[in-house]
């Protein structure tokens, strides 16, 4: 067995409740903290048990035919997903993409999409962290169809943070583009995208924009963590 996989296997102390033996996040933890709960199909807002599409997506569809959120960003999902994203402890990849795996409806998603594509950063911001979060995600979801060179970040954006929905998709106009040399390869496919947290959703319908455009035929959105409106 591969040194780094008998590592994955070592047990180690919950990161939330302090258990010992554990995995970085126990069971007891995910079932408290990440519950499956009913949300809008198009974006992963919550909604009412029995309600597919919230109000915003049945006027404005955004150009995802699915979106799929394993908890809300809420305590105490913040804390390990900053050591995870600034903080360079790349080691949480494989505890959140069990998470990830363990939503409903994630699994066949994967089972049935031609290539899974991470979110991509920015060259800049790449060679800032060390490594793009989204890109270790998804070769632990799937490494046989993770592609990580075919949907592009062609620049950085203004920070996003107090602008509306309509101005955060303005922001990120030209932002996304797909490799030209293999831009045919996404006629008919189905893509599964990938990221860490969703806030607005404006960079992933970015970007399922930009590969619709391209002629892909499904996008699902698979995100760890969504940023749930205030109650």
């Amino acid at each position: 067995m591969p040194f780094t996989s008998l590592l994955a296997r070592l047990p180690s102390q919950c990161a939330v409740c302090r258990a010992w033996p554990s995995r970085p996040v126990c069971d007891a933890c995910v079932a408290r903290f990440a519950p499956p709960t009913a949300r809008c199909c198009s974006c992963a807002l919550p909604v009412p048990e029995g309600v597919s599409r919230c109000g915003d997506c049945v006027t404005h569809p955004p150009p995802l035919d699915a979106c799929l959120a394993a908890c809300t960003y809420a305590w105490p999902w913040p804390d390990a997903i900053t050591a995870f994203k600034f903080r360079g402890e790349a080691g949480w990849a494989g505890p959140f993409a069990t998470l990830l795996r363990s939503t409903p409806w994630v699994e066949p998603a994967l089972e049935a999409c031609d290539s899974v594509l991470p979110m991509p950063l920015a060259p800049g911001r790449l060679r800032e962290r060390g490594f793009n979060q989204a890109h270790e995600l998804a070769r632990r979801l799937s490494p046989a169809k993770t592609d990580a060179t075919l949907l592009l970040r062609t620049r950085e954006t203004p920070a996003q943070s107090g602008l509306s929905r309509a101005d955060r998709l303005h922001n990120l106009r030209g932002a996304f583009a797909v490799e030209p040399l293999r831009a045919e390869k996404l006629r008919g496919q189905r893509l599964v995208l990938v990221d860490d947290v969703m806030t607005s959703g404006a960079s992933l319908f970015a970007a399922a924009e930009v590969l619709r455009l391209a002629g892909a035929a499904h996008v699902t959105a698979v995100v760890l963590a969504r940023t749930d409106p205030p109650r």
